[in-house]
């Protein structure tokens, strides 16, 4: 058997070195889209805004826990970030609504407010819709401010037949008809963004989306073409011209405010939230800031998912002059985006103004 000398030795360590260096390097080279996270150079002036402007209403929250020990936990994080009252989208009906809105009125009456939701589920005739109505007209009369639709109408609902529901079925005229005679509004999430429709490929935005969250891919038959989808809400809106719609994530419109401001031209009675569309805003400063001035009575700020950390991107988008700071979800959101630096009297409209003047009942005092 050879023998290693000394010089053998130091060059077979050299040559381990250079194979470990080329490896990594290589490795480095073929790393994948979803690793790739490059920290900015850039050095310019930020701005950390932990704590909103003006008092704020989020009209788009969801809160499964509302008993009294969880709004004690939920008002310390209001508080800190100046969230004057909470929207709980999620007050679904009956004898489940009535008592998440006792524990609030044991607590923090003016802090809370529940919308109530429907179960679309095995839709039958006119009679159900007329009875789905008076459950909903019982569920206000218990306290609820508003309805809540789920995108799972018109993507997941199906009819006592077993038929999609469509959101402009008929026999569903009687509840849009009831929110309009209590002068309650209805937020509405109708399909998904219109990525999620299309070929999955070097040129889709969502792909990232898509591929940690593959569930989410949609096609022209699972389970209709989005444009479908979203016509039928819009078909809903004008049928319904008395009743007060929101719309929420902007009606997936956020990436071309101009023909969402046509919508708005068009449907005086609809409204849009800003839920889980910061991201498109913050990548357009200009063109979005003209749009809440030019909207400015028409806008709601939401939030959707209850992160508190997250909020200080909302405020940073709205109220800041930022340049190039970074979205907290890369699969929604690869880019960098600015501050709109919105004028104080449109952010009051945003943040609480165009809330207190659709939903009924919130205490005005708050924002004084």
């Amino acid at each position: 058997m050879q023998r290693l000398n000394p010089s053998n030795n130091l060059t077979f360590t050299t040559f381990s070195f250079l194979i470990f260096l080329v490896t990594s390097l290589l490795s480095a080279q073929e790393m994948g889209f979803e690793e790739y996270n490059p920290k900015s150079t850039l050095v310019v002036p930020a701005s950390k805004i932990v704590k909103a402007k003006f008092p704020f209403i989020d009209i788009h929250s969801h809160q499964r826990d509302m008993s009294v020990e969880a709004l004690d936990g939920l008002i310390a994080h209001m508080d800190a970030m100046n969230e004057a009252i909470m929207v709980n989208l999620s007050g679904r009906s009956g004898a489940s609504l009535k008592e998440k809105i006792d524990n609030i009125n044991k607590s923090y009456p003016n802090r809370f407010v529940v919308f109530a939701n429907v179960n679309f589920e095995g839709a039958k005739d006119m009679t159900w819709g007329e009875q789905a109505a008076a459950q909903l007209e019982q569920d206000i009369k218990n306290g609820a401010k508003g309805l809540k639709i789920f995108k799972s109408l018109g993507l997941r609902n199906k009819d006592a037949n077993g038929n999609r529901l469509a959101i402009d079925d008929p026999r569903l005229d009687a509840i849009w008809a009831k929110c309009a005679e209590m002068g309650v509004p209805v937020l509405i999430h109708a399909a998904d963004p219109k990525p999620f429709w299309d070929d999955m490929d070097v040129n889709n935005e969502r792909w990232l989306e898509l591929k940690t969250h593959p569930r989410r891919k949609r096609t022209a038959t699972d389970p209709a073409p989005f444009e479908q989808i979203i016509q039928e809400q819009h078909n809903v809106f004008r049928k319904h011209s008395n009743t007060k719609f929101i719309n929420a994530h902007m009606g997936w419109h956020a990436n071309n405010l101009d023909k969402l401001g046509k919508l708005l031209d068009e449907m005086p009675n609809m409204s849009v939230g800003i839920s889980a569309v910061i991201a498109e805003l913050g990548r357009q400063p200009q063109h979005a800031r003209a749009f809440f001035i030019k909207y400015q009575d028409r806008v709601l700020f939401g939030k959707d998912s209850w992160k508190p950390e997250e909020f200080p991107t909302y405020f940073r988008v709205l109220e800041s002059n930022d340049e190039y700071f970074p979205y907290y979800k890369k699969y929604h959101a690869f880019w960098s985006m600015y501050g709109l630096n919105l004028p104080d009297d449109v952010l009051k409209k945003l943040y609480y103004k165009n809330a207190l003047n659709l939903v009924p009942g919130l205490d005005t005092s708050l924002f004084k």
